[in-house]
């Protein structure tokens, strides 16, 4: 027995205490990853909406009336959305995220159950961020739905896990400058705090000259 110690002892100390092969990490991971995939979702989503709300303009060849106009379009009619069928409402991300969701199918009946063990953590997270991007359209157009709404998607914006209608109204009171974020939202208030979007208009305006929501201004006035 006493001479089995000192191998022991170096297969103790040779065993991680933590990082990224330590038991408890994967644990960690598997169970916080889907967390981290949803909020990445939300936080992708305030960064189009934010990009397309503050700069550019629907006269851009291409972009201008394919991209921008509709979020023009948004603030000048916010209803008109929940008009839209589902296709129209969800296209443009399905197209996203099919190729990355097929990938992930064809990975979980192909690959090893060792494999599979082995990346759980990455593929929750990349499922959930496919997912709340894909549904961020969808999401976004129940914010503006007062009417007709299942109950269980009431009572996902009641528990704040989707894009509630009350907070979603804080965006939507001119001039359109705060609360980008349309997936769950979740990530509004904290950015709001840190002043994230004022500081990145700050940035951009100090480098190329550009005023924010110049366009959308000037869109709401033509409009009236």
């Amino acid at each position: 027995m006493a001479e089995d110690e000192p191998a022991a002892a170096a297969r103790s100390s040779a065993a991680p205490r933590w990082g990224p092969q330590h038991a408890g990490a994967r644990r960690l991971a598997q169970l916080y990853s889907p967390v981290a995939g949803i909020i990445t979702a939300d936080f992708a989503s305030g960064m189009v909406h934010w990009g397309a709300d503050t700069w550019g303009s629907v006269d851009i060849p291409v972009i201008g009336k394919a991209f921008i106009r509709p979020f023009r379009e948004h603030h000048i009619d916010p209803t008109a959305i929940t008009r839209h069928d589902f296709i129209e409402t969800n296209g443009d991300n399905c197209l996203i995220t099919i190729i990355p969701l097929a990938f992930m199918l064809h990975k979980f009946l192909s690959q090893t159950p060792e494999y599979i063990h082995e990346t759980y953590a990455w593929e929750c997270f990349m499922f959930a961020l496919a997912i709340f991007v894909t549904m961020t359209n969808q999401i976004h157009k129940w914010s503006h739905s007062y009417f007709g709404l299942p109950l269980w998607v009431t009572v996902l914006q009641d528990l704040h896990i989707i894009l509630p209608r009350n907070h979603h109204r804080i965006h939507h009171v001119a001039p359109h400058e705060t609360y980008f974020c349309i997936t769950t939202g979740w990530l509004n208030y904290p950015l709001d705090r840190i002043g994230f979007w004022r500081k990145m208009e700050n940035i951009i305006e100090a480098l190329t000259g550009q005023k924010p929501r110049t366009d959308d201004l000037q869109w709401a006035w033509k409009m009236q």
